[in-house]
């Protein structure tokens, strides 16, 4: 009867419990997620330029020769990699808690136990071997193997295997998270170095125009058919575009250093056909839907990978409110007398123990694991859409930015070429005698500006092509 009453009583006890930790759950439902739109404004494209690898994307062989050299020498890819090993070894760590862990044991002790304890008072009275009394003071060897185990019957350490293999899966995306921002941090770095190429040798035109014009001006100073302020302004010109000049090239220098670190290199200069700025045409993108960044956006996917984690971190969390069943044991051989140790079978012993703990009192510290796992989750929730809304923006930015500046490229061409025909008139007319000096100094100075802007457009369609590419999730792998 009094069994029967123990009973019950731990039955209540389990069973309440099992209620506390089914009280404090708190379901987070992916319905809170806002509702990606079905459309990038009001684009209709069906195809996807992300499915195109990246080896086609850029065709300058150049380029994609420098990405192959950083998608292995990188520093950051390189420490990428280790994380994604570590992640790794700790889900080998979570499959490895599911299974028993078995111990090869060695032990020696020496034990002395009081005249007046249980033990003690019988050792006294007991014959070790015939005629010989337990002594006082026993060594005791021991070799063999023990074990412990934890019993998985609710699934806690299954749904930490999960969020282990979720984060694993997580710093695989990581790492394509940092391939996408590498390679387009290269690609835009190259386009610039082209630009700056261009600016160069268009700076260097200008100035051989300034000083063809200053050594006019020179001349018909000595003729007295100008003066000295003329003259000064003239070479005043030529003073700043050779400055421009020599901060363009700094600006090369540093370009070059910025790609030679992305490969993770010392200085060298960067090889490069300076011609194709002119000739290539940045490559056109075709966006598709807004639910292609889904399953196309590393970042996105690692948000939910983080997210199943943290799922499965609640999970862990509400399940150690529940009784823990553990097993442990020991079986090998042991004696008071290393002679005697492999002696079967009287010197085999074993130990065997099952234990269910129920946490009752004082569960102050699996409450705030369990709110610290639920909030995390709610986190990363949040995240989750957050990074979702970074991509549609990031897609529709550029989308605009590729329009506008194909109308301003587009103006900037026609400025360009009437400046350009400006400068050959204003100094045909001022050999002549017909323009004076200050229209020929604002019609260069200006058509070298148009001309300057007109390549920093041009760059800036390379990287918004690039941008955009990279903002569908494009195939960096």
């Amino acid at each position: 009867m009094k069994k029967s009453k123990n009973t019950l009583a731990f039955g209540f006890v389990a069973v309440c419990s099992l209620m506390a930790g089914c009280q404090i759950t708190k379901n987070i439902e992916d319905s809170t997620l806002k509702t990606i739109p079905e459309s990038f404004a009001d684009t209709k494209d069906l195809t996807n330029s992300a499915k195109i690898d990246w080896r086609q994307f850029f065709s300058d062989t150049t380029l994609t020769g420098l990405i192959d050299t950083a998608l292995k020498n990188n520093l950051d890819v390189l420490m990428t990699l280790q994380k994604i090993e570590i992640a790794r070894a700790d889900l080998r760590l979570r499959k490895g808690a599911l299974f028993p862990e078995i111990s090869g044991v060695g032990s020696v002790a020496q034990r002395r136990f009081g005249r007046y304890t249980m033990d003690g008072a019988g050792n006294r009275a007991t014959e070790i071997t015939p005629g010989q009394i337990v002594p006082d003071d026993l060594p005791d060897y021991f070799i063999g193997l023990q074990t412990t185990w934890e019993v998985d019957i609710w699934g806690k350490l299954r749904n930490k295997k999960k969020a282990a293999f979720a984060r694993y899966l997580g710093s695989i995306e990581g790492k394509n998270v940092v391939l996408t921002n590498l390679i387009s941090e290269i690609a835009i770095a190259y386009y610039e170095l082209l630009s700056l190429d261009k600016e160069l040798e268009i700076i260097r035109e200008t100035i051989k125009l300034q000083e063809e014009a200053l050594a006019i001006i020179t001349i018909q100073k000595q003729a007295a058919a100008a003066n000295e302020l003329a003259v000064q302004q003239f070479e005043a010109q030529v003073l700043n575009s050779r400055a421009l000049e020599v901060e363009i090239l700094q600006r090369i220098t540093v370009t070059e250093n910025r790609i030679n670190f992305l490969l993770g290199r010392f200085p060298q200069p960067i090889i490069r056909e300076k011609s194709i700025f002119s000739k290539e045409i940045p490559a056109q993108v075709k966006v598709g839907i807004p639910s292609d960044l889904l399953k196309n956006r590393p970042d996105i996917r690692q948000a939910e990978f983080e997210l199943m984690a943290t799922k499965a971190d609640v999970k862990s969390a509400k399940k150690a409110f529940y009784p823990s069943l553990d097993i442990t044991g020991a079986l090998g051989f042991q004696a008071f007398n290393p002679s005697f140790l492999l002696r079967s079978p009287e010197s085999i012993a074993y130990t065997a123990l099952g234990s269910l703990t129920v946490p009752l009192i004082n569960r102050s510290a699996i409450k705030a694991q369990f709110k610290t796992a639920h909030a995390k989750q709610i986190e990363a929730l949040y995240n989750y859409q957050k990074t979702i809304i970074n991509g549609y923006i990031e897609v529709y930015n550029e989308m605009n930015s590729i329009k506008n500046l194909e109308q301003a490229h587009n103006l900037t061409t026609k400025k360009v070429t009437a400046l350009t025909q400006s400068i050959e008139i204003s100094s045909e007319l001022f050999k002549t005698g017909r323009a004076n000096y200050l229209e020929v100094l604002i019609t260069q100075q200006n058509a070298l500006q148009s001309r300057l802007e007109l390549v920093n457009i041009k760059q800036q369609q390379f990287n918004a092509s690039v941008n955009i590419y990279k903002a569908l999730g494009g195939g960096w792998g």
